[in-house]
C-alpha cells in the first residue's frame, strides 16, 4: 500500500533508504501523537454534529425519493487513516473533500451496500426485489449516484459544523481504491464517524474521516455542547415547522352583536320567530378565533355573499379592562 510520505515532490517513489529513514522518524512522531491524541469521549459536540449530519442527509434524500431513508450514527472513534481505509478496501467509494477554511482534506465514503440501496431508493424500487449481492466494480450509474450523494453529504457537513467552525466542503475527486484515497500520511491519527442508513428493509454504511490535526484547533468548542445550538442552527427544520404551522386549519367567528338573555327566554324561542338586533349596517363586527378577539371589521356584501373588511387590530389589554368595568 502506497504511503503519502513515500512520494517525493514530483510524485515519484523515494529510494528504499529514504523511505525507511522517514518511517523511523514517523514512528517517533506517532508516539507523541498518541500521547496527545484527541479523545472522542471528551468531545461531546462531535456526537451532536454527526447526529445533525444524519438528520440533514435524511432531509436531503426526502426531496429526492418517495421511499423514506433513515440515518443514524453508529459509532465515532479514533484510528489511523490507513487502518480505517483498509477495512473498506474493494468495498466502498470514497470522496476527497477540501475544507477550505480549515485548509485540510477529509474523506467521506459509502460502502457497497449503501450504494446499492440508494440506487434502488432513488430509482423508485419498492423493496420487493432481492438486494444486489455481487462482488463487482461499480457501474457508471452507481458512480453518478454516489457523486450526487457525496454532494448532499458535503452540504450536510458544512451546515452541521457551522456553529463550531464554519467552512465549505468542496468535492475534489472520488476513488474506488482506498490506497489512492490520500488526505495525508496513512498512519496519521484521525476521527472516523460511521453512519448507518436504513431503507427498503435493507441498509448500508457511510463513514467520515477527519484528521485530528484539523479538529485540534476547534478542540475547545468541541469539548462542550454549545448552548442554544438547537434553536437557530437548523434553518431547514425551522422552515418546515413554520410551513406546517401555517397549514394548520383554524375556525374564525364573526360576531355582530351579543346580548344577555335568560334561559327562560331561550326556552320560549319558536320556529319563525324574529330576533331584533341593535346593530346597524355600520356596527363593527368582531372577528375572533378560539374565543380570542383579533380584529374589528366592517360588514359588507359582494356577489351575494357577506364580506368582512379588516379595519383595526383589537387591543387585547383594553378588551380585558373593558370586560372588568362591565362587571
Amino acid at each position: 500500500m502506497i504511503d503519502f510520505d513515500d512520494l517525493d515532490e514530483d510524485g515519484n517513489i523515494k529510494p528504499a533508504s529514504e523511505r525507511a529513514a522517514a518511517r523511523t522518524g514517523n514512528a517517533i512522531s506517532d508516539k507523541l501523537l498518541d500521547a496527545a491524541g484527541i479523545t472522542v469521549d471528551r468531545l461531546p459536540m462531535l456526537h451532536v454534529i454527526f447526529d445533525r449530519v444524519a438528520t440533514y442527509c435524511a432531509d436531503g434524500l426526502r426531496h429526492m425519493s418517495a421511499s423514506p431513508s433513515y440515518f443514524s450514527v453508529s459509532n465515532i472513534e479514533s484510528g489511523r487513516i490507513g487502518d480505517i481505509l483498509e477495512f473498506y478496501e474493494s468495498n466502498a467509494i470514497a470522496a476527497m473533500f477540501h475544507a477550505t477554511e480549515w485548509d485540510t482534506r477529509i474523506l467521506v465514503g459509502f460502502d457497497r451496500d449503501f450504494i446499492f440501496t440508494m440506487v434502488e431508493v432513488l430509482f423508485g424500487s419498492d423493496g420487493t426485489e432481492p438486494p444486489v449481492d455481487e462482488e463487482r466494480g461499480f457501474s457508471n450509474i452507481e458512480t453518478r449516484v454516489a457523486q450526487t450523494l457525496f454532494e448532499e453529504a458535503g452540504k450536510a457537513l458544512a451546515t452541521a459544523f457551522g456553529p463550531v467552525a464554519r467552512t465549505g466542503f468542496k468535492l475534489e475527486r472520488m476513488e474506488t481504491r482506498m490506497d489512492f484515497a490520500i488526505i495525508g500520511r496513512r498512519n496519521n491519527l484521525s476521527v472516523v464517524a460511521k453512519l448507518l442508513i436504513q431503507a427498503l428493509g435493507r441498509g448500508g454504511e457511510m463513514f467520515v474521516i477527519i484528521p485530528q490535526s484539523a479538529l485540534s484547533p476547534m478542540r475547545q468548542n468541541l469539548a462542550h455542547v454549545l448552548s442554544g445550538d438547537g434553536a437557530g442552527a437548523d434553518p431547514r427544520w425551522t422552515q418546515q415547522m413554520q410551513a406546517e404551522v401555517q397549514r394548520t386549519r383554524v375556525s374564525l367567528e364573526a360576531i355582530l352583536e351579543e346580548r344577555m338573555i335568560t334561559l327562560g327566554d331561550v326556552a320560549q324561542f319558536q320556529v319563525g320567530q324574529v330576533l331584533d338586533l341593535q346593530a346597524g349596517p355600520k356596527t363593527p363586527v368582531r372577528l375572533q378565533c378560539n374565543g380570542q378577539a383579533l380584529f374589528s371589521c366592517a360588514l359588507g356584501q359582494s356577489n351575494g355573499a357577506y364580506t368582512l373588511k379588516i379595519e383595526a387590530e383589537i387591543d387585547q389589554q383594553q378588551e380585558f379592562i373593558d370586560a372588568l368595568h362591565s362587571h
